[in-house]
């Protein structure tokens, strides 16, 4: 009977690595959505303190296009981060799988 020695601490030494990645996008992320939320937040306030001093139906219609305009700029920004944030995990990912296959 033959048996064969397996070396396991690659193997776990691979898992910790990709382990560790995917924390640090997790935490990534997590912070990102706190920082979306808290502009978020601050626009709506800001925008609401504006609302207070519209007086005609002209100065609603203005303010509501250029609401909504800031407000879409400000998510397309927060969706920019969101996917400069997951580029860059999955370099940091393929990158750390190349160096453990090699």
């Amino acid at each position: 009977m033959t048996t064969t020695s397996f070396d396991f601490k690659k193997p776990l030494e691979s898992a910790q690595a990709l382990m560790g990645l995917q924390t640090a996008a997790v935490t990534k992320t997590v912070e990102l959505q706190k920082k979306a939320a808290e502009e978020l937040t601050e626009f709506f306030k800001g925008e609401a303190e504006k609302a207070k001093s519209l007086k005609t139906p002209q100065e609603f219609m203005k303010f509501n296009l250029e609401s909504n305009k800031a407000l879409f700029e400000l998510m397309k920004a927060q969706g920019e981060a969101f996917s400069a944030l997951a580029k860059e995990s999955s370099e940091e990912t393929i990158a750390e799988i190349t160096k453990l296959s090699s």
